[in-house]
């Protein structure tokens, strides 16, 4: 059995969690391969709203396995909250929920770290979320990171020590003003590590492996987005791990080969959270009107989202890097009655027109070049097939399929997961 993948296309919240939701029933076990609590994947069914940060968006189907894989990074005390946050659904994690030997620990002083670094970057800030992913993944590549696996050995306190006295010095050298109580976080710190030991450690690339012998059905998913992953995005602005296909492979310990179907997840417009070039972003009133009506605002940090038109020459480009084989396109109800559509399908860059992603696309560097499109003005939330929905979204539909040449299979009208129209 193979393993299907599920991914963000743009800057991330696409709305992963909720397709993962939605297509949850047809798999046994849902795993996530990279980054850490900075997700936030946010569910809505029979009235309720959840925001999961770590914990596979699968948690809430009675049959899933969840996986947590190698690639992830774990702050033990956001995730017992996020466990305890569950408690009210009386959803059996201890027996749902299961954690790679080989993912690294966020440590008290990797979230320090974060905070200090991005404070002495003054104006020349990334937009990091100061949850300590960043040092963590440093720490990662830099061979001297805590796994989930070093608190089954009687060494762990001394590697903890060893690891929080260098981090405490590099904290100093960066000479900013950054107060804390490292033993008060330490407690914190120690009491969530015993909560998390109740779960069980897997070998999880050994786990999966033997479930795809067992003809067991995997979806991977994602976390933020293709235009934020280390190698292939708007890099420096991105995050500190491979969002991309590649990066569920590594995350996960799972060959290419294994890999079919890879589902790919973008918004009828775009959004980016956080510093970083957006060609096609928006300062107008029809910006903010996508912001208001699309609740464009971070499910975990509360930032507002910075809004803007579709952008095809990204989007084509993260859906190649990918090996994207079906498109979901999310979001479409925020954009009905706008006087018309904008989508951009070429660069002006440095005067020469342009359709792939280019090395740098800051705005002295960049212009879109946009194809206008006719907007339809029905309300989309109550629709629930694909008979319903007006000419004008099947034409752009119909638009974005040509010039991406890939599928789109599902439209998304709302955030509640019945609001799902398969095409």
């Amino acid at each position: 059995m193979a393993v299907d993948l599920l991914l963000g296309l743009q800057w991330g919240d696409e709305g992963k969690g909720k397709i993962v939701d939605v297509l949850t029933k047809n798999y046994n076990i849902i795993a996530r391969f990279q980054g850490g609590p900075n997700a936030g994947h946010t569910l809505e069914f029979d009235g309720i709203k959840h925001v999961l940060r770590t914990i596979p968006s699968g948690i809430f189907h009675e049959k899933s396995i969840n996986v947590i894989g190698n690639g992830v990074v774990i702050d033990p005390v956001v995730f017992v909250k996020e466990l305890e946050g569950l408690d009210k659904y009386d959803i059996d994690y201890v027996s749902k929920l299961i954690i790679s030997r080989k993912a690294h620990l966020i440590l008290p002083t990797h979230r320090l770290l974060d905070a200090a670094s991005e404070a002495s970057k003054g104006k020349a800030k990334i937009g990091s979320t100061l949850k300590g992913i960043g040092p963590t993944y440093m720490d990662k590549t830099g061979r001297n990171g805590i796994r989930v696996g070093d608190l089954e050995l009687e060494t762990f306190k001394q590697k903890y020590k060893s690891l929080a006295k260098k981090h405490v010095a590099m904290i100093d050298f960066y000479n900013v003003d950054i107060q804390y109580d490292l033993d008060e976080m330490e407690v914190e710190f120690f009491e969530s590590l015993e909560k998390l030991k109740k779960l069980t450690f897997i070998d999880s690339e050994e786990y999966l492996n033997q479930a795809i012998k067992s003809e067991k059905t995997i979806l991977a998913e994602g976390a933020q987005g293709s235009l934020l992953d280390i190698d292939f995005g708007t890099y420096p602005f991105v995050t500190s791990s491979n969002t991309t296909a590649a990066g569920a492979c590594t995350g996960l310990g799972i060959a290419p080969g294994k890999i079919k179907e890879v589902y790919g997840i973008f918004k009828a417009y775009t959004t980016r959270v956080g510093s970083g070039p957006f060609p096609t972003e928006l300062f107008d009133d029809v910006g903010a009107k996508m912001a208001k009506v699309g609740h464009e605002f971070g499910a975990v940090t509360g930032r507002a989202r910075r809004c803007g038109w579709l952008d095809l020459v990204a989007l084509k480009y993260t859906c190649e890097v990918n090996g994207v084989t079906q498109l979901m396109m999310m979001k479409s109800d925020v954009l009905s009655g706008f006087d018309h559509l904008k989508v951009c399908t070429s660069y002006n860059y440095k005067g020469e027109v342009i359709k792939h992603l280019p090395y740098n696309i800051e705005v002295e560097n960049v212009t879109p070049i946009y194809t206008n499109l006719k907007c339809w003005k029905e309300d989309l939330t109550k629709m629930t097939a694909a008979s319903q929905l007006p000419k004008e979204l099947n034409d752009y539909i119909d638009f974005l399929e040509k010039e991406l040449d890939l599928p789109i299979k599902i439209v998304s009208v709302g955030p509640d997961r019945k609001q799902t129209i398969p095409r």
